[in-house]
């Protein structure tokens, strides 16, 4: 028999929205180790807000919320909202009723805002990692280190010369006058470096180039710190984009790690086969698994090094690393960042760090509800 195609109207209706969520969805462990790691920053979240005042959006489900666009994919807050207004599993996630109105998106990015001032990201990292479950998947003798460009928040036509009214500045090709304002720019024949430039928009963003024949552009540069064992992100920070940013940022990492009688080994690419970083690493207890490079000089990495058994198994298991800079990029979004500034910058991308763990949490532990 053919079934009705009548409309419901506006009748009553009354949603658990307990059971509209199956029983094995994956959010239901992840909101757990989640819950669980917002409830340990419950102090923090009480030193960023007044005693006085209107009430505001809870901090917990801000920051359920912003777990929800990392792991869907979500490109702004307006279509985040929107979301929210409808999707019935988003509600249950982030914990608003079914007839509770969702916030608008200018009120969202503003009361987000005061999270971003905080050191909240790294520490709701750690929490995460402080769980149980989590914490003996971890493993303390041997991580892994890399880095990734994260491009910024501003064009090539924002970087312009740091003094005004020079003589010395160069010609800029004026656009066409029926290229609005957005009209073509040529810079051919023009030297930019960040000594003589910087951008308008986002004056913290580093004009830098990946390799030799490859495009320059203005970023940022992310690193993570991989323990081998279950491959989770167990640090994550955001630096300048520069050729030293990398592995001064490993040894920031590690460092904390490295205070124990026994060594730690780390793991990475050629990128970080630099005699002054070894020996560094060397005189902190740790063991530099390093990928030699030996392209035309002399590599850092010896036969103390290679002739283990280990440097072997931590070259296989460093690349792992990368499995995290891609979600985190393309799942996270964090390819081409949302925000200005070195300090807001780091922070999304520490919390993308932080979502990516979440994802992976379920089939880890073994858990779904």
């Amino acid at each position: 028999m053919r079934g009705s195609d009548s409309r419901s109207g506006s009748l009553f209706s009354y949603v658990d929205l307990e059971k509209r969520v199956r029983r094995d969805h994956p959010l239901r462990s992840i909101r757990q180790f989640a819950n669980a790691a917002l409830e340990a920053l419950s102090d923090d979240f009480l030193m960023l807000y007044s005693g006085v005042g209107r009430p505001s959006i809870a901090p917990e489900m801000l920051l359920r919320a912003m777990l929800l666009q990392a792991f869907y994919s979500i490109r702004s807050e307006r279509q985040l909202m929107e979301r929210l207004e409808f999707d019935l599993l988003f509600r249950w996630f982030v914990g608003l009723g079914v007839d509770e109105p969702a916030w608008d998106h200018s009120t969202f990015s503003k009361n987000r805002d005061r999270l971003l001032d905080g050191e909240i990201a790294a520490k709701f990292l750690a929490a995460v990692l402080a769980h149980p479950k989590v914490k003996r998947l971890l493993s303390t003798d041997h991580f892994s280190v890399d880095g990734t460009l994260i491009e910024a928040w501003a064009s090539m036509k924002s970087f312009k010369p740091k003094v005004k009214d020079s003589d010395d500045r160069p010609p800029v090709t004026s656009p066409p006058a029926s290229g609005g304002r957005n009209g073509e720019v040529d810079f051919k024949g023009q030297k930019r470096s960040n000594e003589t430039h910087e951008s308008t928009t986002d004056p913290q963003a580093r004009l830098y180039r990946k390799g030799s024949g490859m495009e320059a552009k203005l970023c940022f540069m992310g690193h993570t710190l991989m323990e081998n064992r279950s491959g989770l992100i167990v640090d994550a920070c955001l630096t300048s984009a520069d050729g030293h940013a990398e592995r001064i940022a490993a040894l920031a990492m590690i460092e904390p790690r490295a205070d124990r009688p026994r060594a730690v080994t780390l793991g990475a690419d050629k990128a970080y086969d630099a005699e002054d970083f070894v020996n560094e690493l060397r005189s902190m207890n740790v063991r530099p698994h390093v990928a030699q490079n030996d392209n035309g000089r002399r590599s850092a990495i010896d036969r103390r090094t290679t002739r283990h058994g280990g440097y072997a198994m931590s070259q296989k298991i460093r690349k792992r690393i990368e499995e995290g800079f891609g979600w985190i990029k393309t799942v996270g979004g964090q390819r081409k960042t949302r925000f200005k500034g070195k300090d807001r910058v780091g922070w999304a991308f520490i919390f993308t760090a932080a979502a990516y763990n979440l994802v992976r949490l379920p089939k880890l532990t073994g858990t779904t509800a």
